[in-house]
């Protein structure tokens, strides 16, 4: 086999490879060999085909294979031999072949970069913490008890803040009603979530059998783009008013939540609350040390790996475009500047994930068969009735497999780093922990 190198800029390598005719001729005369022993055609004793039988039968898509095996075992010597780390598969491309002569084929790829370890103790963070106090408890049993309670239809009189009319409605822009915009008996909490921002905190004092005028604007990002943005007039007719009566906070309540008592509905509260916090907690910090390692990371990054980036981040952003859903930060960019802005983002990622991987390699971290294990049984509960089929799609998919390793991987990395660089922490308000992870 010949190789020459015909290219070698930056992290792009290319070469020529020639692979001999008596190599290619004896894989051939070897694989006819191996389908004659089995071959059964009338007119012949098993095993016994002539060779100028099988090759007129077999020889075409012998040929074929031959060929694809000798491409393969020749790229992979050459990626050896050379010490290549391939960023992605590399591009084959054939120069010339016919029969009886030498393959002649070209190898084009990107090599991962030379990565040069941080010094992770130079690395200063804050980690924010928040505990739940007395006011998010009660204000998760509120959550809970509004979300047991029953609705009772009271005696005609003006709603209030919080209470439920059960209306009927009807939607006009320009004087024209638009589809989706009647309802009939539509409970409507009074000042509450769910509708066009002011419809519902212009119900207040409103009384059955009264009828009122309530005009909205639809916000600029409203899911559908026929509304979005448009001025509205709802034509509202209450029918009855009805309140909330909700459960008493005591074991009862706790039982039905599947608890033995309200003391043990309230530690679970506080537990499920302190894991979120924690959650926001981490997020905070991890973007915080990503930011970190971003600003020592200046190695170059493979092409390849970035225009793949960027095509999945821009066919979310068309979708988005096109659903007139675009992030209110985009909204007013030209394609060309948007282009621009979301491949700087593919290249930090692809940069990130690089120098993710490599401290992982460089440590020796690695994900366990039991973590790979769990995450795969935690994944196959998601689909209930289907745990079998769920299993199965996991152990033939190695693909599908490492979507689940690397998130495991990136946060045994993570961790790894937090235990070197410098982690001070400090205490704050869960808006202020929420706000924080927010920005992440």
């Amino acid at each position: 086999m010949q190789v020459t190198e015909v290219a070698n800029e930056g992290l792009k390598r290319a070469y020529t490879i020639v692979v001999p005719a008596s190599s290619i001729a004896l894989q051939k005369d070897k694989r006819l060999a191996e389908l004659a022993k089995d071959m059964k055609l009338p007119g012949f004793r098993p095993g016994k085909v002539p060779q100028k039988v099988v090759q007129a039968r077999y020889g075409q898509a012998v040929m074929g294979e031959v060929l694809d095996a000798s491409v393969q075992e020749a790229s992979t010597k050459v990626v050896a031999d050379n010490n290549l780390r391939p960023a992605l598969q590399p591009k084959i491309e054939l120069v010339s072949f016919v029969d009886g002569a030498d393959l002649e084929f070209r190898m084009d790829l990107e090599v991962l970069p030379e990565i040069a370890m941080p010094d992770f103790s130079g690395i200063s963070l804050t980690r924010l913490k928040s505990a739940p106090g007395e006011e998010d408890i009660t204000k998760a049993l509120d959550s809970i008890t509004r979300r047991q309670a029953t609705m009772e239809e009271t005696e005609s009189r003006a709603a209030a803040k919080g209470e439920v009319l059960v209306c009927d409605f009807v939607g006009r822009i320009g004087g024209e009603e638009f589809q989706g915009g009647a309802a009939q008996d539509m409970p409507i909490e009074v000042s509450g979530p769910g509708f066009i921002p002011g419809f519902t905190e212009q119900l207040e004092g409103m009384a059955p059998g009264e009828e009122r005028i309530v005009k909205v604007s639809f916000p600029a990002d409203y899911a559908s783009a026929d509304l979005a943005g448009k001025d509205a007039e709802f034509t509202v007719t209450a029918k009855a008013l009805k309140t909330y009566s909700k459960p008493a906070l005591d074991d009862e309540l706790a039982k039905k939540m599947g608890l033995e008592s309200f003391e043990k509905l309230r530690e679970a509260i506080t537990e499920s609350l302190q894991r979120e916090y924690d959650g926001l907690s981490r997020m905070a910090i991890k973007r915080k040390l990503l930011d970190a390692l971003a600003e020592r990371a200046s190695f170059a990054v493979p092409e390849g790996m970035v225009d793949n980036e960027f095509a999945q981040i821009w066919q979310r952003v068309e979708a988005d475009m096109k659903a007139g859903k675009l992030d209110g930060d985009d909204t007013g960019k030209d394609e060309d500047t948007l282009k621009a802005e979301y491949r700087a983002i593919a290249e930090r990622r692809i940069r990130l994930g690089l120098l993710l991987s490599e401290i992982g390699r460089t440590n020796n971290i690695q994900v366990s068969r039991e973590e790979l294990g769990n995450a795969m049984r935690a994944e196959v509960q998601r689909y209930p009735g289907q745990e079998k089929q769920v299993f199965d799609f996991f152990q033939k998919n190695p693909e599908a497999l490492e979507n689940l390793r690397s998130p495991i991987f990136e946060e045994k990395v993570v961790d790894f780093m937090l235990e070197l660089a410098k982690v001070e922490d400090q205490d704050v308000t869960a808006e202020a922990l929420a706000e924080a992870a927010q920005q992440s």
